[in-house]
């Protein structure tokens, strides 16, 4: 075979890769979570829960390993007439559902205002791993958000909302994706909070389908919150407002950073406000 066919052989392959979306070519790529790494955080988070739950649900991904939730029931007087439904909490990259900055007062505070509140572990990977080294986690993390339906569902709850924060916005929103909008018959809402944070130079897999909902929207967010959430923001309400649910909102937290660090009383209390309006 001459040079120059081997050449033109080449830059067809490097063309045709590059025609690949990232999503694709991430997805191809068999990758697992760090199981002894959620093992160890479960030790450590377990002992450390003092409000709601500890449970372990079958990773239908991952035979034989079970990962941690927290289930904390709502609380209720005669004006609630029992309880609203059910929070379904998913935290940031490679945290877990015990989280003090962003999840562990969403999770232990909206019990208060008559919603139920189960946060699941997702699944991590090594702390230094990015983005990228996540996107090949998604369907597993789309069956875990799956397990934690079908929970709730066992308990007798009929309401339920997606509450994902970072990186477990981006696996909600790719859970979303594949069922092409509709969710699951039970959720009635999904809140999205600092939407659209990747790494350096690592562009989102795939832009979020809030266009396609066909449920009322949340899109919360600090304004120090990181460039890429708030550089995205207009395009994000644009497209919220499409989807036509006059329900949906987009709320800023004064001073809140990506985190909501300091910021977990003001961040509940939106979020309780937008749940008692569906």
């Amino acid at each position: 075979m001459n040079k120059n066919l081997i050449k033109a052989l080449f830059i067809s392959m490097l063309l045709a890769l590059s025609s690949v979306s990232v999503n694709a070519f991430a997805k191809a790529v068999v990758a697992k979570a760090d199981l002894e790494r959620e093992k160890r955080m479960a030790i450590e988070v377990e002992d450390a829960v003092l409000d709601g739950e500890v449970i372990f649900l079958e990773d239908t991904a991952n035979e034989g390993h079970a990962f941690m939730a927290i289930d904390m029931e709502a609380e209720s007087d005669k004006s609630d007439k029992g309880q609203k439904g059910a929070v379904l909490i998913l935290h940031g990259r490679g945290f877990h559902p015990n989280w003090e900055d962003a999840i562990y007062p969403l999770r232990t505070q909206l019990p208060a205002s008559g919603w139920r509140t189960l946060s699941l572990q997702m699944p991590v990977l090594e702390k230094s791993a990015k983005y990228y080294d996540y996107v090949p986690l998604f369907p597993q993390a789309a069956e875990r958000i799956d397990m934690g339906i079908t929970y709730l569902k066992k308990q007798g709850v009929k309401k339920i909302v997606i509450l994902a924060h970072s990186c477990g916005a981006h696996m909600a929103m790719d859970w979303v994706r594949n069922q092409k909008g509709l969710l699951d018959e039970s959720v009635i809402g999904y809140i999205g909070a600092g939407m659209g944070a990747t790494d350096y130079k690592q562009k989102m897999a795939e832009p979020f389908p809030l266009a396609e909902m066909k449920v009322p929207v949340l899109d919360i967010y600090g304004d120090k919150d990181y460039p890429a959430v708030l550089r995205m923001a207009e395009g994000r309400l644009t497209d919220i407002k499409m989807a036509g649910d006059p329900k949906s909102a987009q709320v800023i937290v004064p001073g809140a950073d990506h985190y909501f660090k300091g910021k977990g009383n003001e961040v509940t209390a939106a979020v309780a406000t937008w749940l008692n309006s569906l």
